[in-house]
């Protein structure tokens, strides 16, 4: 697997939860106009078929639509009027499922990213779902992009493997709360969440 390419879609695990543990490791990118950043994935979120917590529970509307297409595209929405939060489509087409992205290791245009945030400090960059897109500028014109391609922005690969992966319960939900259906790298001080979360 080269690092430098776009995720392949046929290499995309076709099930919310393989796909949710597929995403750890692999490389977000953006492409800005003042130059690239990009971070590392240490933490998601999956939103299987049926979950109540999911924002397909009730069926396709025209916000969530870009989660009924095929494996790998972003779909962005605006949470609680404040965040935006990015998440991957992760089932056949047709079929409402995604994984929320929730943390990224900052990699490539840190000065980039600290502006974006008015912080200094790498490690609270896109340690969250809304840190993340904040950092990168994520916002509802990118919805439905294809990730699987080069573009504004894409999922790379990485040749640089999770040693482990943690599961938990996710954070911040209150139905179907009791799932393991988090996944994240154990002791990355990337990872959102207290300090129980991060180990």
């Amino acid at each position: 697997m080269d690092g430098h390419l776009p995720l392949a879609r046929s290499e995309l695990p076709i099930d919310t939860v393989s796909l949710a543990r597929y995403l750890i490791g692999k490389v977000v990118v953006r492409e800005l106009p003042e130059g690239v950043a990009s971070g590392r994935i240490v933490e998601t979120e999956a939103y299987v078929v049926g979950d109540a917590a999911g924002h397909t529970y009730r069926g396709m509307t025209p916000r969530n639509r870009s989660l009924f297409l095929e494996p790998g595209h972003a779909y962005v929405y605006l949470a609680y009027g404040i965040s935006y939060m990015l998440n991957v489509s992760s089932e056949m087409p047709g079929i409402g499922a995604g994984v929320l992205i929730r943390a990224l290791e900052p990699l490539e245009g840190i000065p980039i990213m600290r502006v974006n945030r008015g912080i200094e400090r790498i490690r609270d960059l896109a340690r969250g779902p809304g840190r993340l897109t904040a950092a990168l500028r994520i916002d509802r014109l990118l919805d439905g992009l294809d990730l699987c391609r080069e573009g504004p922005l894409w999922l790379r690969c990485s040749n640089d493997k999770p040693d482990e992966i943690g599961q938990s319960v996710r954070i911040g939900i209150s139905r179907d709360a009791d799932r393991l259906l988090r996944f994240y790298i154990p002791g990355s001080r990337f990872v959102s969440g207290s300090k129980s979360f991060r180990e």
